[in-house]
């Protein structure tokens, strides 16, 4: 194999087959929360809980995934960053057959559990390889590869929805997605970066608190994935609520968001290579105040969806952005990265709830009022965000995996 003449002395074939392995590993990745989601009221009929049970259910996955996403480094570590990424994967795939399985509400619990757990681990794993191939080609790719995680969860979510249409068992369903997701991931695998650490490395600690840059890093992720979760959960309501639309206008706008989030995610690299990280998050902070100023003061679905759609353009990027930061950032980037992504995770959470509660005591006019301001915060945060502009690398150490570079999902 020839090597790449310049200084980074990396086999530049090879870190290009590791770029498309590493979008397919995005890809499936989001075609297990696609298909997932898609079949929430099937496995919530099946299991027998109420709607308030299935909002208990359901911050399982979160609360798995930030408990296990800082024991990935830990198994990158051990077992270098390609097996590790195999297993985790796998586990991640085969873990979509449980939720249907669940009988009650108990059981939902513990595989929802398992379920979040191995997606963050996973997640972990998957974008530290993505920030190692980012380096190493010197050019961004980050948010590419979380565009085609949105590929992946559209294509998802299209099979799902054709399988509910024709009243398919979920359990049947998600055992096929789940085995032939298992074996294109394990394919894609084969061709990412093959990292190992160094003999005499120590290995990162299995639990400590993330330092103080991933929580300032963490702190701009916040705001973005707040912003995203309330508009994708909350968008048809606001339109079929406030501006009084029919179900179907209301569904479409949700529709429109997730795919002007595909698509900026996508296209959101050349912009990055051209204008830098900060530059770019803080015109995308304009956009996304902007957009969330038109929801709240739209007299009509048209404005109200426009200013949806600017939010998703603002934001698209940010959270890819956010993890090559704390790729970035200090002497332990894997821990930088689990702390980043549990304080992003944590958003997701609380986000549709809090937006709930807060439509319930006052409107929610007012709740994307406070979405508006927190978009506002990505302007005044994007600075610390300078880490993600990249600086060539010199060394192809193997401790990359658990030590040099990481990034997770939304």
């Amino acid at each position: 194999m020839t090597t790449d003449s310049t200084t980074t002395g990396f086999d530049t074939r090879e870190v290009r087959r590791a770029r498309y392995a590493i979008a397919a590993v995005f890809t499936v990745h989001g075609a297990v929360t696609g298909s997932f989601a898609t079949r929430v009221p099937w496995i919530q009929d099946h299991a027998g809980v109420s709607a308030g049970q299935l909002g208990i259910a359901l911050a399982f996955p979160a609360i798995g995934a930030s408990l296990a996403m800082p024991l990935a480094g830990t198994v990158s570590h051990r077992f270098g960053a390609r097996t590790a990424l195999r297993g985790l994967l796998a586990l991640w795939t085969l873990a979509l057959i449980l939720p249907a399985l669940a009988p009650n509400l108990l059981t939902l619990c513990a595989a929802l559990f398992v379920y979040g757990a191995s997606a963050g681990m996973s997640d972990v794993a998957m974008n530290a390889l993505g920030v190692e191939v980012e380096n190493r080609l010197d050019k961004s790719i980050m948010s590419g590869l979380h565009g085609m995680w949105s590929v992946g969860a559209l294509i998802g979510s299209a099979a799902g929805t054709v399988a509910a249409h024709v009243g398919a068992d979920a359990r049947l369903h998600h055992t096929v997605v789940a085995l032939v997701l298992t074996v294109l991931g394990l394919i894609a695998c084969q061709r990412v970066l093959d990292l190992r650490s160094e003999p005499d490395e120590e290995p990162p600690p299995r639990f400590a608190l993330p330092p103080k840059s991933a929580l300032i890093i963490g702190a701009v992720g916040f705001c973005a994935v707040f912003a995203e979760g309330a508009s994708l959960d909350w968008s048809a309501v606001y339109l079929r609520d406030v501006l009084d639309n029919s179900a179907g206008l209301a569904a479409a706008s949700t529709t429109a968001f997730a795919l002007t989030m595909a698509i900026a995610r996508i296209a959101g690299d050349r912009i990055v290579d051209r204008f830098g990280a900060v530059r770019t998050v803080r015109t995308g902070g304009i956009l996304a105040t902007v957009g969330g100023v038109m929801v709240v003061t739209a007299p009509n679905a048209a404005l109200a969806m426009s200013g949806f759609g600017l939010m998703g353009l603002g934001i698209a990027v940010v959270v890819p952005l956010a993890f090559a930061a704390a790729g970035r950032s200090g002497p332990n980037p894997s821990q930088a990265i689990a702390g980043v992504a549990t304080i992003t995770y944590t958003s997701g959470l609380i986000a549709p709830s809090a937006i709930g509660s807060l439509a319930e005591a006052t409107s929610l006019v007012v709740s994307f009022g406070v979405v508006s301001v927190l978009a506002f915060g990505l302007v005044l945060g994007a600075g610390v965000l300078r880490a993600g502009d990249r600086k060539p690398v010199a060394s192809s150490d193997a401790g990359a995996a658990s030590r040099a570079a990481a990034a997770p999902r939304p």
